[in-house]
């Protein structure tokens, strides 16, 4: 039995699609490599929202050359958007990959494969539109207890900075019974929290003609049993509509959290960047979103020096944060991407003006999330228990939870007479210090066993290979949103 890993880099978008990825290969009878071991197959999923997505992806490549060169029936893929990208060029700048599919063609992984293997040359497959969406393939969960569901794929807005509708496509929507479907089938087999993912969720029925069919979607939601929590990401400003906000504020299981991208907080450059909003109706719909939902914890994208910002701009951008609080941010420097409209914009930032903007946003950033988080100590918060998310766990002998607006929460694990507790149980905790992107418990209140513990400790119970290699956000609850330089879409 040939084995596998699979390595990937980007949104939580190209984190599902390993998931599909996993699946795909396991039912063609490959397994997952032991940890420390050399897989027979690497597979990478990458990401070209950045610069520095293509410079780690051949990085990687050529660490594994003189590997595939003393193995030579190794055998190395590259998939997603960089693929999709790089098509005429990455055998070129790596001779010894033996397989490059695009964003639109995952399910044929396999066939690749073993094309490649029984021919002895490079198969190189593109599609330019979707065949079948994604989520019809078979998939590997690296979580029990949570679950990403695909409500779209692709994206209709031009932002001048963003390749991604150029790799992704136009939008395409699944039919509201088929996620819906795939929803209580989750549930089923022990999922509680699931994340809608699109490029733009909020656009979600622009296919099928239903401007409100988002809003719709998530008051479905709530009917489900057994779903007690419900995230999306990504939504954009310019179509987040009043419809969407009374429905995460009426719907219990939806959660008290928004990603909502920024990017600037200066009119000229969300003119520039073609974002078809305005500082005053991003402020709006966070003024909307608090009065129906005060406890709601508001994160965001924001990009430091696009081509011709000014010192005004910036400091407009740093009045937004102000003013926003959000509780965290994915902060970017500009990175040029070929293709791009950006990419030939005059008055490109000079790199030493870009680093000070950036780091003074930065600052302002982890200074108002930290008093955001300060507010919350002495508060009561019901986490679902997560694994892996705390790096220092087991130094500390803390275990690790988000709270329903998403934060994570470090906690002291319970003593006898609450009982063990799992990922995907819950615990009630009483916050007692906050950090700029974290919030520490040191009492536990309560502890609730569920089906989702139990779903956990079925899939542990048994000996199990290693799953998926990620080289970014983690897969299950969704990632933490702090300030940081990876990829982001939106």
């Amino acid at each position: 039995m040939r084995t596998y890993e699979v390595r990937t880099y980007g949104c939580q978008m190209n984190v599902h699609d390993s998931e599909r990825l996993t699946g795909l290969l396991e039912d063609a009878g490959y397994a997952a490599a032991p940890t420390g071991e050399q897989a027979d197959v690497v597979v990478f999923n990458t990401c070209a929202v950045r610069e520095n997505a293509d410079n780690k992806l051949y990085g990687n490549l050529s660490h594994l050359a003189p590997v595939k060169a003393a193995n030579p029936s190794m055998q190395i893929a590259v998939g997603g958007c960089l693929a999709q990208k790089d098509r005429a060029t990455i055998t070129q700048k790596a001779p010894y990959v033996d397989v490059v599919f695009g964003t639109h063609n995952i399910g044929s992984l396999p066939v690749l494969l073993e094309r490649a293997r029984v021919q002895e040359e490079a198969q190189v497959e593109i599609l330019e539109s979707l065949e079948v969406f994604p989520s019809t393939l078979p998939t590997k969960r690296d979580s029990a207890y949570a679950a990403w569901v695909s409500v779209s794929v692709g994206c209709n807005n031009t932002c001048t900075f963003c390749i991604v509708p150029a790799l992704r496509g136009k939008e395409k929507d699944r039919r509201p019974g088929d996620v819906l479907a795939e929803i209580e089938a989750l549930v089923a087999d022990g999922v509680s929290e699931i994340t809608l993912l699109g490029q733009n969720v909020n656009a979600y029925g622009v296919e099928f003609g239903d401007r409100q069919a988002f809003s719709k979607l998530l008051r479905s939601c709530g009917s489900i049993e057994g779903l007690e929590r419900v995230r999306f990401t990504s939504p954009h400003p310019a179509e987040f509509t009043d419809d969407v906000i009374e429905a995460m504020a009426e719907t219990p299981n939806v959660m008290p959290q928004l990603h909502m991208p920024l990017q600037s907080g200066s009119d000229r450059l969300l003119r520039m960047m073609r974002r078809s909003y305005r500082r005053d109706k991003f402020l709006g719909i966070i003024e909307r979103v608090r009065a129906a939902m005060p406890e709601a914890a508001i994160t965001t994208d924001i990009i430091v020096g696009f081509p011709g910002e000014t010192e005004e701009d910036h400091l407009a951008t740093l009045d937004v944060v102000g003013q926003a609080r959000f509780a965290g941010a994915f902060t970017f420097q500009y990175s040029k991407r070929p293709g791009t409209p950006a990419a030939t914009m005059p008055d490109q930032v000079p790199a030493d003006v870009l680093r000070d903007r950036y780091d003074r946003l930065v600052t302002l950033v982890n200074d108002v999330a930290w008093s955001e988080n300060k507010a919350l100590v002495g508060r009561t918060v019901e986490l679902m228990v997560s694994e892996g998310e705390g790096r220092k766990d087991a130094a500390t002998r803390r275990l690790s939870g988000r709270g329903p607006d998403n934060r994570l929460v470090h906690f002291v694990a319970p003593d006898d007479t609450l009982g063990p507790v799992r990922p995907g149980d819950r615990a009630v905790v009483e916050v007692t210090h906050a950090a700029p992107h974290h919030l520490v418990a040191d009492r536990v209140l309560a502890v609730r066993r569920t089906r989702s513990g139990d779903a956990w400790e079925a899939r542990t119970a048994a000996p199990a290979p290693a799953g998926v290699t990620l080289g970014m956000p983690g897969v299950g609850v969704p990632a933490p949103l702090p300030v940081a330089s990876g990829p982001a879409c939106g």
